[in-house]
Formats: C-alpha cells, structure tokens, sequence
C-alpha cells in the first residue's frame, strides 16, 4: 500500500498536477507530473514529499475491475515513489484497456511513462 504521506488527496493538487506538469501517455494509462510543488499545507516541512493520485473512471469497468485497478496502480507506485523528485505530484489516470490488463502489463505501461517523464531516472 502507498504509504499515505505520499498520497495525493485535495481536488487542488489534482488540478494542479494535471494542468500545469508534464504528460505521457501509454496504451493502458497516461501519466501527469508536475515537479517541485511547495505544499502550502504543510506543517513546516522543509522538503515535502513526493505525492501520487489515481483516476480511474467507470470507462475502465465496473466498481470491482475500479477497485482492482487502483489496488494495483497504488502496489506499483509504492515502490517507484522513491525515483520521484521531493514535492512533485503525479496523477496517473487509467484508461479503458487497463480493466483488463494484468499486473505486469500496467508496470510496464507505468516504468515507460514515468522513464519519459523523468528522463530515463525511474526504474
């Protein structure tokens, strides 16, 4: 499970992730990061961490292939949250063919987004 300082939870930082960072997008899913972010929220951190969210719609499947799909992604960001700048935010959005891929199919499509993004620094 993503530890929950890591989660992205405020419709803001969605947005903001979203329509000011950076985007790749892969058959199964697109990816948004926007580096850097100050979290005005904070409680005096110095460097906040680095935060992730999940969008899956009802165009992916019903609420148990939902439910699947965000277990999965969030599994698969656990261990890729470390690669990430401090204070950067990433919203990964699922898209319809991710209902009916599998675990290794959606690291693949989510290790190629985030080397994009990154510049070949993930995994």
């Amino acid at each position: 499970m993503l530890p929950t300082e890591h989660r992205l939870r405020r419709p803001e930082d969605f947005a903001t992730a979203v329509r000011r960072g950076r985007r790749a997008g892969r058959p199964l899913l697109v990816v948004h990061l926007r580096s850097g972010v100050t979290d005005p929220h904070a409680a005096g951190e110095s460097v906040p961490p680095a935060r992730a969210g999940f969008v899956v719609s009802k165009a992916v499947g019903g609420a148990v292939i939902r439910n699947t799909v965000k277990r999965r992604l969030r599994h698969l960001m656990r261990d890729r949250v470390a690669f990430l700048p401090p204070g950067s935010l990433v919203v990964v959005r699922a898209l319809p063919g991710a209902g009916d891929a599998d675990h290794a199919q959606l690291a693949r499509d989510l290790d190629a987004a985030l080397q994009r993004l990154l510049g070949g620094g993930a995994r």
